[in-house]
């Protein structure tokens, strides 16, 4: 029995950790979207003849549609199984994509990325309750997200190295057609791979209206966002669709606490470390990403890097999470407990985007921008696991997909409100020093100082706001020996998700 036992076990941690490369794969295409495209936008503008007004849908439509159905498809996942949803997911945005890179108009090519977005956030919705369900074991599960994390968030890097060598090389066609090999692999090998979680079931019935209202909640409210840029935050087109984002969530929660099965069982809010890790993972991610807008702009803009440049200057970035996540932050983890390996990358976060801040008009690369990216590469590696980590720490599985949603739309929420806001700030800066006689250089690079400052200030928040939101229970060590005494109980772990 033992002899038999052995290599079957064996097999089975090998299936665990191929699914795990599969469902990274999807991420990966999500990831690289997010800045892949951003490279590409001159070359989109002048095939496709845009004007600079319209040529912000190319980014906006994706965005809108990806944050607003994280959460009902979670939620979908839960109920239905999560290997349905997030091969449809991938399903969908392969096939977007070739309808991306084939768009010969400007509507073709906006309505393609809409839809694109709706499948990258049905199959990013379940990745994180994918993967806690596939190990239940605390060490293994912190490789696992250690893993999801380098994707996640290195993607990012290597989308903007990846967006200008296919430019340049072949067109802005092909970083879409790119997403078709890897989406095909992802499907073939997650077929077989990946084992379906029995969903919570349909006999209850659907809370559809409660569906409805939340991603109408979310869409209206992203439109409102990333439309705030061109139309000024006071503006009536920006107050009217924000006031109207917050009608439809007042209704969705009144709706919500009066359901015997809601869409999103209203308890969940109630789990202290999915809540606070989730604020503070936003704070984090506003100054991550936009590293990746305003710096990407400041290196071609102020010190007239080329796109292949500028994507090859991130890769520290990429390398320094790419080291951590090769098993070390889950190892720091493990030995030392979430907070005292998540406090010193918060810092080195906070140190990256102040050595950009300050870089100047010519600053060589090596070493303050060197460091400055190397830093925000450790920073991030060292931090969002842990802190994926805790929110997942009391969320029963039956809500696995639904808090993996909250955790996206948080961090995807505050990223798009931060990136705008910023975005507007270093814009309206360098307009006022331009209008007052400075430079060009010199005013854009005191305006993306500015934005970086603000953005070095909301992480600063973060690790200001841990302590608070993420009060452990006894001291540290009583809370990890809590934790994985309480995971190392058999039935504990029929109803937990670390």
């Amino acid at each position: 029995m033992a002899v038999t036992a052995a290599p079957a076990a064996a097999r089975l941690d090998r299936r665990r950790w191929v699914a795990l490369v599969v469902v990274c794969l999807a991420m990966l295409m999500n990831a690289l979207d997010g800045s892949i495209v951003n490279v590409a936008l001159p070359d989109i503008q002048r095939s496709l003849h845009f004007s600079q007004a319209n040529l912000t849908w190319v980014v906006d439509a994706y965005l809108i549609s990806f944050g607003s159905f994280l959460l009902m498809a979670g939620r979908l996942g839960d109920l239905i199984g999560r290997k349905k949803v997030f091969m449809s997911g991938v399903t969908l945005f392969t096939l977007a994509s070739v309808v991306c890179g084939a768009s010969d108009s400007q509507a073709m090519l906006i309505a393609a990325r809409f839809v694109q977005g709706i499948g990258g956030a049905v199959s990013a919705s379940v990745i994180i309750a994918i993967i806690v369900t596939e190990f239940p074991e605390p060490a293994e599960r912190a490789r696992a997200m250690s893993a999801y994390i380098f994707v996640a968030v290195g993607g990012g890097s290597i989308g903007l190295l990846a967006g200008g060598i296919l430019t340049q090389a072949l067109s802005w066609h092909w970083i879409f057609f790119v997403n078709v090999p890897i989406g095909l692999a992802t499907l073939v090998l997650g077929r077989f791979l990946i084992v379906e979680h029995e969903g919570i079931g349909l006999a209850q019935g659907v809370d559809v209206i409660g569906s409805v209202l939340v991603t109408g909640a979310l869409m209206v409210g992203i439109y409102a966002i990333v439309t705030a840029a061109t139309d000024g935050w006071g503006s009536a087109h920006t107050l009217l669709f924000g006031a109207l984002s917050l009608a439809l969530f007042t209704g969705f929660f009144v709706l919500e606490s009066k359901l015997a099965n809601p869409i999103m069982p209203l308890r969940i809010l109630k789990l202290g470390s999915l809540t606070g890790s989730s604020v503070i993972r936003g704070l984090i991610a506003t100054g991550m990403f936009s590293t990746f807008f305003l710096g990407a702009l400041y290196l071609e803009r102020v010190l007239g890097y080329s796109p292949l440049h500028t994507g090859l200057a991130f890769l520290p970035m990429s390398a320094g999470m790419g080291f951590l996540s090769a098993g070390i932050t889950a190892k720091l983890v493990t030995r030392f407990g979430p907070k005292p390996v998540m406090y010193p990358a918060i810092c080195a976060t906070v140190i990256g985007l102040l050595l950009i801040a300050f870089a100047g008009q010519s600053p060589d690369y090596f070493p303050q921008l060197f460091f400055a990216f190397l830093l925000l590469g450790l920073g991030g590696g060292a931090s969002f696991m842990p802190l994926l980590q805790m929110a997942m720490a009391e969320v029963p599985n039956e809500d696995a997909g639904l808090a993996g949603g909250i955790v996206n739309v948080s961090m995807q929420m505050t990223a798009a409100v931060g990136l705008a806001v910023l975005s507007t700030i270093a814009t309206n800066r360098t307009k006022f020093l331009v209008a007052h006689r400075h430079a060009l250089p010199d005013a854009l690079t005191q305006g993306y100082r500015l934005s970086l400052l603000i953005a070095a200030a909301c992480v600063l928040a973060g690790l200001l706001l841990a302590p608070i939101l993420l009060r452990a229970r006894g001291t540290p060590e009583e809370a990890r020996q809590h934790t994985a005494e309480a995971m190392a109980h058999p039935e504990v772990q029929e109803h937990l998700v670390l």
